[in-house]
């Protein structure tokens, strides 16, 4: 019996495919042990109509919340989709999040169970998260779950009959995507079915995706931006799904996956050009490069090292990358496209097209999206993915939402004559100065790169004059504990910052730059999910060290 004749919704999808094509492998999930295992997707289907089944007894309220806390996994998504044709509205949680933020939305969110998926005790938060869990709350472990003391998916999935799934209207809430926070309590982003796969029929007009592409799930699925790229796109278009089993595998999965689409955040294609240079210095690059016929066969081989030789495009988004960078990766014969959206449009928004990208800029709008420049320079977007608002939260909505239905998106832009849109900065990240100067941060940023800055942060609120924080890649550390060459870098590092200042406006130009001494990351709070860095915090922890450094009169300064 046909259950799904069309592609509505996500739950329509996964039903569509397990009629059209129920042998093919859907979602490919390696195992800590090295076991890797296959699901199709009648398989996929099955477990989740069985899950169905499951939590129909469980007598849940209509339309319950559900947390999904975890790892990306094969049964990360099962348990969403479970979650939706039984009826319910998942909830995700970052494995990342400390205790107190995750029963903030727990609670807030009123969450009636929690599937709890992969955690890492060392790298996650789940040392600190556990404590912070309802004892009340019935909790179901998926595959590698750090409990065994809860009923388990595989159990319930071997002594349970398919229940009936339901097939939602597109209107009705799907999820509530809690923002990753950077600033204050995270606001749980309420989205439909409709919102959510606006993305994937949006992009069908942009380039052809079919049934055989191949994507790697690495990046938090509980961001709406892996979601929106990878569960979304596999849903609606049937292609196959594969998953990192942890970081130092990372390079094994990628060259297991040999993604033809392939989606990440600046932070990573900075750590991937920086681990090439380690390899093949810029200087050598730039003769191999340029001599005919070699080139080809050189740059084919980066790209197998780097595990995308089948990628037909790529993406970046999340944050901004250099647009030295994006044309380093464009020279390889990568096709990299800068993409721009927001929790509160499921990520719908703008993006460059294949053959048609201009650096520097995000691209234009969407098919379907609407964009205008308000008041300060800050952009405002209408797109089919919008936001049916925050979850008990109607202030806040008003508040990011105009009266004629345009998200206030809080970064700064501006559109040229071609609708391309070029991001130059965050309102709320604009600074003053103590002359009374105000300092907008991100296209300096933007403008330094160093071959072993893995990271920079424009600081400098309150002071006579801005200055950088850099943070240099792991291997550039590593070199300089085995007694590297200080000075050298030192001098490049002056050299850099001469070069940035000379396109700055007086007020704007950086005093110095201090190389900082400890990684930004995730788990000490100075980095987002998507890796994006946490400006106020990383000023908030550098900030008493700040009248020391500016009397050194350093051009350089070691913290």
């Amino acid at each position: 019996m046909s259950i799904a004749t069309d592609k509505k919704t996500s739950v329509h999808c996964l039903y569509h495919w397990a009629e059209k094509t129920p042998d093919k492998v859907y979602l490919t999930q390696p195992f800590p042990d090295g076991r890797v295992e296959d699901i199709t997707w009648k398989q996929a289907a099955d477990q989740v109509s069985c899950m169905v089944a499951h939590l129909t007894t469980l007598d849940l309220p209509e339309r319950s919340n559900i947390a999904i806390l975890g790892k990306n996994s094969a049964h990360w998504i099962l348990s969403d989709l479970a979650i939706w044709s039984a009826g319910h509205v998942s909830v995700p949680l970052y494995p990342t999040l400390n205790g107190e933020t995750a029963g903030y939305v727990l609670e807030h969110s009123e969450a009636r169970l929690m599937f709890l998926g992969k955690m890492d005790g060392k790298a996650d938060g789940w040392n600190d998260i556990k404590g912070h869990i309802p004892d009340d709350l019935p909790i179901i472990s998926l595959p590698m779950s750090p409990r065994d003391d809860t009923d388990k998916w595989i159990d319930i999935i071997a002594k349970t009959q398919p229940g009936e799934p339901r097939l939602p209207d597109p209107d009705d809430l799907a999820t509530i995507v809690y923002t990753s926070g950077s600033t204050g309590r995270p606001k749980g982003v309420m989205h439909s079915f409709r919102t959510m796969i606006s993305v994937a029929d949006g992009l069908q007009q942009l380039f052809p995706v079919g049934p055989d592409e191949r994507m790697l799930s690495y990046l938090p699925l509980a961001h709406v931006a892996e979601r929106a790229a990878v569960e979304t796109q596999s849903l609606y278009y049937g292609f196959h799904l594969y998953f990192a089993n942890s970081l130092d595998t990372f390079q094994e999965d990628l060259q297991r996956a040999r993604p033809t689409l392939f989606f990440s955040v600046p932070r990573l294609w900075m750590k991937f050009y920086l681990a090439i240079n380690t390899k093949l210095p810029p200087k050598k690059q730039k003769i191999l490069f340029n001599i005919p016929l070699l080139n080809r066969v050189v740059k084919k081989k980066v790209l197998k090292q780097l595990g995308l030789d089948h990628a037909r495009a790529a993406l970046t988004g999340a944050a901004p990358l250099a647009p030295d960078i994006i044309a380093w990766y464009r020279n390889l014969g990568l096709e990299l496209l800068e993409v721009y959206g927001m929790s509160e449009n499921f990520g719908y928004s703008h993006c460059n097209r294949p053959g048609q990208a201009r650096v520097g800029t995000v691209g234009v709008a969407n098919p379907g999206v609407e964009h205008r420049v308000g008041e300060g320079s800050e952009i405002e977007v209408k797109s089919p993915g919008q936001m049916l608002g925050y979850y008990k939260n109607e202030e806040k909505t008003k508040e990011d939402v105009t009266s004629d239905g345009f998200l206030r998106t809080g970064d700064m832009g501006e559109i040229d004559k071609d609708g391309f849109l070029r991001i130059t900065g965050r309102v709320k990240d604009l600074f003053k100065t103590s002359k009374g100067k105000y300092v907008v941060p991100v296209p300096i940023e933007n403008r330094f790169n160093h071959p072993r800055a893995e990271a920079i942060c424009v600081a400098g609120a309150n002071q006579p004059q801005p200055c950088l924080l850099v943070l240099l890649s792991e291997e550039a550390r590593e070199e300089l504990a085995r007694g590297g060459d200080h000075k050298a870098l030192e001098q490049e590092l002056a050299e850099e910052l001469d070069s940035v200042n000379a396109a700055c406006e007086a007020h704007e130009k950086l005093a110095f730059a201090v190389v900082v001494k400890e990684p930004w990351t995730v788990e000490d709070g100075m980095l987002t999910p998507t890796m994006k860095i946490k400006r106020n915090v990383i000023e908030n922890h550098y900030a008493p060290k700040m009248d020391k450094w500016f009397e050194q009169k350093s051009k350089v300064v070691w913290e």
